[in-house]
């Protein structure tokens, strides 16, 4: 198994742990499994992707919500919240019917901010569902900076790269407080 599927495994396993009324078997999330349409891949990448960023959020401990490596950058809350909110813009260029989740760009709390981010995963999984593999190819209105129109699978995937570079700077934080990430702590 690669080791970054395998890191995934260890973050919903935990968390699913930890979230649990009772013990469960240790399976596969449900984004592992395999596909065999566009909406589904597009599902899984999502699932997957925010699955690795809500891991990663919660290592950071509350009172750690408010560090800033210097001044003139954002707090980790700050950050985290970020990506909530270009996710929630985006997911709504798409033209969904779902409707879309609120986020208190003002909140500061660490549990505000993983509400945040479960909220519109799980928002971005229903308007993702909402679409088949012809609507995902479908071009519609676009932020200026990805021309004036985009496959919904482009602002889909373009999402999820966003988080990962968010995903990238938030595991600096991390490390500045002398926390390995999720994801790259070995077995």
């Amino acid at each position: 198994m690669h080791i970054r599927t395998a890191g995934i495994i260890a973050i919903l396993t935990t968390w699913s742990a930890a979230h649990a009324q009772a013990p469960k078997a240790q399976t596969p999330p449900s984004f592992m499994g395999p596909c065999s349409t566009l909406t589904c891949e597009i599902q899984n990448d999502w699932s997957r992707n925010n699955a690795m960023l809500y891991g990663l959020a919660d290592a950071m401990p509350e009172n750690k919500y408010t560090f800033k490596p210097t001044p003139e950058q954002q707090t980790f809350g700050e950050r985290v919240l970020h990506v909530a909110q270009i996710n929630v813009m985006l997911l709504q260029s798409l033209g969904a019917k779902t409707p879309a989740p609120a986020v208190d760009p003002k909140a500061t709390s660490k549990k505000d901010s993983m509400a945040a981010l479960q909220n519109v995963g799980e928002y971005g999984v229903a308007v993702i569902k909402e679409f088949g593999d012809q609507q995902l190819v479908g071009r519609v209105a676009s932020l200026p900076f990805m021309g004036p129109m985009s496959t919904r699978q482009r602002i889909l995937y373009f999402l999820m790269t966003h988080s990962q570079d968010t995903y990238g700077q938030l595991a600096v934080y991390l490390r500045l407080n002398g926390i390995t990430p999720p994801l790259s702590r070995q077995p």
